[in-house]
């Protein structure tokens, strides 16, 4: 049942973290290849007509796109939302929170992958982990819950900080989610060595904190397998892609800043939903043509490896 829609807003980003941008850099797609604010809320309609109830705000960064509070209290007056939620890399936060709850924001995924600001350097390109650190209270000053937290684990590079990550969780109410590397996008420096998998990940927590107590999978909710540690106030998430295949769970479907319906991250194929929707197709026809691909969505990739790795770029599909 595909009841979960993430749509990127934009392209642009203003971070280069390792995991997602090559050292070339990224072509960036024309402003008028980019779908408008009115495209997308048409075809927000569509697919809640479909069954989509919750949809996540991506980019890119999608703070960085002008008008972006505007664009998500609009998305909660279409009738049949339940939940709007954004997944950003905070450094615009903390200006925006409050906008962003009034605009009926109900949940905001932050990256941080490190908590040592010379190695948040190191993995983004940029030296504002304070900034990022000040864009999470304000979150939590303006009731934006859950707040959830996203490290991506490389080995040798920020393997060492998963207790410390996970340690965020014992007096906050804050979900910590540890995420495989991914082999994404062409050019991205993923390599199987640096690759911290569920099981080890897992292991370096019990080892510290005793065994975890397994929590139910969120409605309308992601790929984590969620956790407590015993007595703490927070979740521990883990997001595992390479290792274990969640496909036949999988509730989501993703448009990109480009227009283009992607029914799995990994997927090569895009649909360009914004030929269509800039031809003059009518709702109905736009529907028939997402649902078509829709029932094509694969039940399961066929592992994760350079090989399977596509030409878009992660900034360009939607984090």
């Amino acid at each position: 049942m595909i009841n979960y829609l993430r749509l990127s807003v934009t392209d642009r980003c203003n971070l280069r973290c390792i995991y997602c941008v090559p050292k070339d850099g990224i072509p960036l797609v024309p402003h008028g290849q980019i779908l408008r604010y009115e495209e997308m809320l048409r075809l927000v309609k569509i697919v809640v007509g479909m069954g989509v109830k919750k949809v996540r705000v991506t980019g890119g960064e999608p703070l960085a796109r002008r008008g972006i509070v505007w664009f998500i209290e609009r998305l909660n007056r279409v009738e049949g939302i339940q939940k709007v939620t954004l997944t950003t890399n905070g450094v615009l936060l903390k200006e925006m929170a409050g906008d962003l709850k009034q605009a009926g924001l109900k949940g905001i995924n932050i990256s941080l992958d490190s908590l040592n600001p010379l190695t948040f350097k190191a993995i983004t390109g940029a030296d504002l982990y304070q900034r990022v650190r000040e864009g999470i209270v304000a979150c939590e000053e303006h009731g934006i819950s859950p707040i959830k937290l996203n490290a991506v684990i490389m080995r040798g590079i920020n393997d060492n900080e998963i207790v410390d990550l996970a340690s965020l969780t014992l007096e906050k109410e804050w979900h910590v989610r540890f995420i495989e590397f991914m082999p994404v996008s062409n050019g991205v420096r993923w390599s199987e060595q640096r690759l911290v998998g569920h099981k080890e990940i897992l292991e370096t927590l019990e080892r510290h904190f005793g065994q975890l107590i397994p929590l139910p999978n969120e409605s309308m909710g992601g790929p984590a397998k969620c956790y407590r540690i015993s007595g703490s106030k927070g979740v521990i998430g883990l997001i595992s892609p390479v290792t274990h295949n969640f496909c036949s769970q999988c509730n989501r479907i993703r448009i990109t800043a480009r227009g283009g319906l992607k029914t799995c991250l990994f997927a090569k194929e895009e649909l360009p939903l914004i030929d269509y929707i800039r031809s003059d197709k009518s709702d109905e026809e736009l529907r028939m043509i997402i649902q078509e691909a829709v029932a094509k969505k694969a039940r399961s990739h066929r592992g994760l490896s350079h090989e399977t790795m596509s030409s878009d770029y992660m900034s360009q599909i939607g984090g």
